[in-house]
């Protein structure tokens, strides 16, 4: 749009603005409007921001999870029937709870970190930013070429595993770089460039404290790699924080277990190393206490061995050296029943010995065995008793033969005992068995583009929503005529709404596409032509009671549109029967020729110079009534030649000719002219541009203009934009530059 062109509104004063005047209440028309007045700065930080969210996406690196599930059972007999007396030393009901912690252990994970060498990281070097990003993205199993002319990173394809590596204390944590060399060398080097290790891969390397051993390189000659080894604990903490265990459903028994990662081929084996383990040592421990007990009873079987052995001897012998000798029946009773008593006794004997590793002695459980114990040995003492009362001959075969039967059931039963320890050891499955092995997402898990993108854009509206409530909030442009009115004191006779078809004109000019053409003669029925209209009717009543009938047109700064309201107010005027001339006073930049299709040369300048009469400079336009005097050339002095009397002079010849005499004066703020030029003209009228200048500007505008003698009339409001129902925002502070131009 032509910066001289002022848009206005109609010419009724537009309401308030709620957010200019403070108005608590909110007003939704008006944050609409405003929304749709700042859309472009909307669709623009929107856009930008998506397109951060975009970028992010590209270059953030993706997470998988993979998964498990396993199932721990509350087992209360054991696998085989006939075991059942030997449940006490198979294990006890199972907690869930107990698991879960054993699942996070540090004796789980460590031996996973040791049998995966999770301690140790090597991955390749990335350009940074958008390295990693390009090398995930290449499918070929080829090598990458380098790119941007840089070797040293990796774009795609490299491959390296480590073996091992042990570095001193000081380096654990450190980043060391690995440099690939050819055939298959590669030498280490610290975070100062110095040459720790050099190797070749397949063979174990060492140096300064340090051994390595590289089983795979794939790489181009020069590419960099960085090797950090973790202190064990730190690397268990690590894998803590990407692992969670839980229970899938209250009471169920299923616990699922999840691994995180961005090595989607690493995940499930790591996973499946953790449940394995822990399988592994639910098994040992269900089969431990069994273990145990077998021991016990294997170094006990040698001696009851001997024991038996040895009354057996000692039977045979005494029956051989007193012949045969048979037991009577009731003998025979008292014997059966002394040996059912030892043996109870020796097995709850050994039952005790096995509470006292678990409780104290003052514990139930003791004191009932105890109690048992006491009661067989009162039955022994009775039935010793009466075995006193036999013959000697009895007796002594009765003890021996009950040495012999006793021995020989409790190796017979211990000897079983063992043998069905055995079985159960050899056929514990543990309480635990894995349903799914581990299995990583075919997706990532994050980033999510759409949820991502879709914050970018709520973020980019709040961003935009913010940054229009900063510029409202620090905005200092008057934006409504209403303001002018309210604190400068003057009345605004017009309102001018912005018009499009002007600033197609204008560019159409400047282009070469049009010459010589006025809004107001190509389009009449425009918003701006008609507030106009209503402008020539207020003039009249302006000019009653000065003693010229000529009217300055000036303003506070440049680009307000002064010269639009010039051209297009003398344009109306005499379209309604008025004789109209139009003086460009603005000797500097004046341009009003351009608009007119006429040439700048001979105008005010020759006048007053006195190089050219009035007739010579007083040219016609196609309008009737219409007249134009343009600057002339550019003086050297502007100021002095509106100072010379004979510019005066053409103000009152001109006057004597015509109606109405329209001065068109250069900013009041940026030269002097205008108030030169004021003194001599009958009415002066102040152009303002909706949102371009401070209210504090306006002010000094108009006392400038008064300390030199020249009152102000009122305003014209310029350039008001109605299609959205708000003020356009202006620039702060104030625009005094003004200088010439061609």
């Amino acid at each position: 749009m032509n910066a001289d062109q002022t848009n206005a509104v109609p010419n009724a004063t537009p309401a308030h603005s709620g957010l200019e005047d403070g108005d608590d209440e909110i007003n939704l028309g008006e944050i609409l409007a405003t929304l749709l007045e700042y859309k472009w700065l909307i669709a623009i930080v929107t856009f930008l921001t998506m397109l951060l969210g975009a970028a992010w996406l590209f270059v953030a690196t993706p997470i998988y999870q993979a998964d498990a599930l396993l199932q721990v059972e509350d087992k209360k007999s054991g696998g085989l029937t006939a075991l059942a007396e030997l449940q006490p030393l198979l294990g006890e009901s199972v907690s869930i709870t107990a698991q879960l912690e054993i699942l996070n252990s540090r004796m789980i994970l460590e031996r996973v970190v040791e049998q995966l060498k999770l301690d140790i990281r090597a991955t390749p070097t990335y350009m940074p930013v958008f390295g990693r990003a390009i090398a995930r993205r290449h499918a070929d199993p080829t090598l990458a070429a380098p790119r941007f002319g840089s070797n040293k990173y990796a774009w795609g394809g490299e491959i390296i595993q480590v073996g091992s590596l042990e570095v001193p204390t000081e380096l654990l944590g450190e980043p060391l770089t690995l440099v690939a060399g050819k055939n298959g060398e590669y030498q280490l080097l610290d975070e100062d460039g110095t040459t720790l290790v050099k190797g070749t891969v397949g063979q174990p390397a060492a140096g300064k404290d340090i051994k390595l051993f590289i089983s795979q390189l794939l790489a181009r000659p020069g590419t960099e790699f960085t090797l950090i080894k973790f202190s064990r604990q730190e690397t268990i903490e690590s894998l803590r924080e990407s692992y969670k265990v839980k229970e899938r459903a209250k009471l169920s028994g299923v616990l699922e277990a999840t691994l995180q990662g961005a090595d989607a081929d690493l995940l499930p084996k790591v996973l499946d190393a953790i449940i394995n383990n822990y399988v592994r040592q639910n098994v040992e421990f269900r089969s431990a206490e069994a273990e145990s007990t077998l021991k016990f009873l294997e170094t006990q079987l040698p001696t009851l061995k001997t024991q038996l052995d040895t009354a057996e001897a000692t039977f045979n012998n005494y029956r051989q050296s007193r012949g045969s000798v048979d037991l009577t029946l009731e003998t025979k009773g008292v014997l059966d029943s002394i040996v059912d008593i030892e043996k109870e006794t020796i097995k709850l004997q050994q039952q005790r010995e096995e509470l006292r590793q678990r409780f104290t002695p003052e514990h139930p459980s003791v004191q009932a065995v105890d109690s048992q114990i006491e009661r067989f040995k009162a039955k022994r003492s009775q039935f010793d008793r009466n075995v006193s009362g036999l013959p000697t001959t009895q007796q002594t075969i009765l003890r021996l033969q009950r040495d012999v039967e006793v021995s020989n059931k409790l190796y017979t039963e211990l000897l079983n005992s063992a043998q069905q320890l055995r079985v159960s050891k050899a056929g514990t499955v543990g309480d635990a068995r894995v349903i799914d092995a581990a299995q990583v997402s075919i997706k990532p898990i994050s980033p999510k583009g759409a949820l991502i993108l879709a914050v970018s854009l709520l973020m980019g509206l709040l961003s935009s929503i913010v940054m229009i409530w900063a510029i409202r909030s620090l905005r200092v442009m008057v934006e409504d005529p209403d303001k002018l009115e309210k604190q400068i004191g003057l009345p605004v006779y017009a309102t001018i709404p912005h018009s499009r078809s002007e600033a197609k004109l204008t560019r159409e000019i400047k282009h070469g596409k049009r010459k010589g053409e006025l809004l107001a003669i190509d389009f009449p029925e425009d918003d701006a032509v008609e507030s106009l209209r209503g402008l020539r009717t207020t003039i009249h009543f302006a000019l009653l009671d000065a003693d010229k009938g000529s009217l300055l047109i000036t303003g506070p700064s440049p680009d307000i549109g002064k010269s639009f309201i010039s051209k297009n107010l003398g344009v109306v005027l005499a379209q309604s029967g008025k004789r109209v001339a139009i003086i460009d006073a603005d000797l500097r930049k004046g341009h009003i020729h351009r608009e007119f299709g006429m040439p700048r040369e001979i105008g005010v300048s020759e006048f007053v110079s006195g190089t050219a009469k009035l007739a010579d400079i007083l040219k016609s336009t196609e309008v009737p009534g219409l007249a134009v005097i343009t600057t002339g050339q550019r003086p050297p002095n502007p100021s002095e030649l509106l100072m010379h009397p004979n510019f005066a002079e053409l103000l009152a010849q001109v006057g004597d000719l015509f109606d109405i005499l329209i001065v068109d004066a250069p900013p009041i703020l940026a030269v002097s002219d205008a108030a030169i030029i004021g003194r001599h003209t009958g009415a002066t009228l102040m152009v303002a541009r909706a949102g371009k200048h401070p209210i504090r500007e306006i002010d000094q505008a108009v006392k400038r203009l008064a300390q030199a003698g020249v009152q102000v009339k009122g305003f014209v409001f310029n350039d008001l934009d109605t299609t959205r129902q708000r003020y356009r925002y202006g620039y702060s502070g104030y625009v005094y530059k003004y200088s010439y131009k061609s």
